[in-house]
């Protein structure tokens, strides 16, 4: 079977080397995909939010599957199109559809849901300029540090956590006011500050049945000691040690199960990943966000883990009967390390050529931010490369991580150094 792959980044290489592994997937295809993805399959220079292009592609290389990778073209109804296209209504997306990618497209909507649900999550409010006096004073009413959301997608970065009122109130005049994050946050949600260990845990569901998979932790902050500017994810480890059986099935019973059975009550047809955000707080998970696909750079490190044939799973999600698909994961632990261009995250260069990737022994380079320019690997992004490893504990997948790394080069290379600091 040929199957269709959309995005670009670090998921998605990690998502071509799995299916590769089955003897069910004949040829793959990565829209745009990147260097690491050009190695292993074929790259097609497509927008993955232009359907049309998207059809083409399809149809011309006789596309059996699609797996979609990142949130926007889920959001903009990718799935739908499918579905209203006599052409391609037949060809199974691994992704929700619109009315499903609203759990991460709005973090109102993702609110109201958890609400309904009764699903355990900070209490909240939201607001526009409109009643901007109102946000203020619920402000008020609220203990620092106060959690400022930007409704709609803001690229992981529409998030902000201020220890000063008077701080959260400019911020959030700035947000909906004047568009401090675009569209996304001409509404803005504001929620009580949740004290805790987050972690994320991921679902795959076809929409009655599900599989929990791997739990993960990512670092968001650029420096040490979870410093600095949030990121896209500077690095993850799987499993969360203090994420043990008795906490999952805590998740499983008052999270992940009324999450799948709100989606059937609200009559929303969910085929693919919930990422699910999580506070431990006190051995009590609470929902920080859902997500609609899984989170990258967790996926570097959940994907290794699973035994199972992905496709496989994959068929269960489409045929759904997921139910009766086998399904095992290693013991042992992956840790990723991802390996920034200088300046990350705000102005940084691209086109540095990358040497010594290729000479990695005890680890995986999963491609994100790179791109092929003259026969060479170039960097083409903020996060460029994820290397992950496997050990019998932390600290030992760690090392084979941090001395892989050491083999990398390009010029204004950074990293973090302490990925992992808080679980050891």
């Amino acid at each position: 079977m040929n199957i269709l792959i959309l995005g670009s980044g670090g998921r998605e290489h990690a998502f071509t080397l799995k299916l590769l592994e089955s003897n069910k997937v004949n040829q793959l295809f990565v829209a745009p995909g990147n260097a690491g993805t050009a190695n292993i399959a074929t790259n097609i220079t497509i927008n993955p939010t232009d359907f049309n292009a998207v059809k083409q592609t399809v149809l011309d290389n006789d596309i059996k599957m699609v797996v979609v990778g990142p949130e926007a073209p889920l959001v903009a109804g990718v799935h739908d199109f499918f579905l209203a296209d006599d052409a391609l209504k037949n060809i199974p997306v691994i992704g929700p559809k619109k009315d499903g990618a609203t759990l991460e497209g709005s973090k109102d909507f993702s609110k109201q849901f958890m609400q309904k649900h009764g699903i355990p999550t900070a209490k909240y409010q939201s607001f526009t300029k409109e009643n901007l006096a109102e946000g203020f004073a619920f402000l008020e009413t609220l203990e620092p540090p106060y959690v400022l959301k930007a409704d709609g997608l803001a690229a992981g970065k529409g998030v902000l956590i201020l220890n000063s009122l008077k701080e959260a109130k400019a911020e959030l005049k700035e947000m909906v006011s004047n568009q401090k994050f675009g569209e996304a946050s001409s509404t803005v949600v504001i929620e009580e500050f949740l004290k805790g260990i987050e972690l994320s845990v991921f679902v795959l569901t076809d929409g009655k049945n599900y599989k929990i998979l791997p739990s993960a932790k990512d670092y968001k902050r650029i420096g040490e000691g979870d410093t600095g500017l949030n990121t896209g994810g500077m690095g993850a480890i799987s499993p969360v040690p203090f994420a043990d059986e008795a906490f999952l099935n805590k998740v499983e019973e008052l999270v992940v199960k009324p999450t799948i059975n709100g989606l059937q009550k609200d009559g929303i047809d969910y085929k693919g990943f919930i990422f699910i955000g999580l506070m431990n707080d006190h051995g009590n998970p609470s929902v920080v966000e859902y997500n609609v696909r899984m989170g990258d750079p967790e996926t570097e490190v959940v994907l290794p883990r699973i035994e199972s044939d992905l496709f496989d799973l994959f068929e269960g999600v489409a045929n759904q009967t997921l139910d009766q698909k086998s399904f095992s994961v290693t013991p042992k632990t992956a840790t990723t390390v991802m390996l920034v261009s200088g300046g990350y995250p705000e102005a940084y260069q691209k086109g540095k050529e990358m040497t010594g990737f290729d000479t990695l022994e005890n680890s995986i380079a999963f491609h994100a931010g790179t791109t092929l320019k003259d026969g060479k690997v170039v960097t083409s992004g903020g996060r460029v490369m994820a290397i992950t490893s496997f050990g019998e504990t932390i600290e030992e997948a760690l090392e084979k991580s941090y001395k892989s790394i050491h083999k990398i080069h390009f010029d204004k290379i950074n990293y973090r150094k302490d990925i992992g600091f808080d679980l050891v």
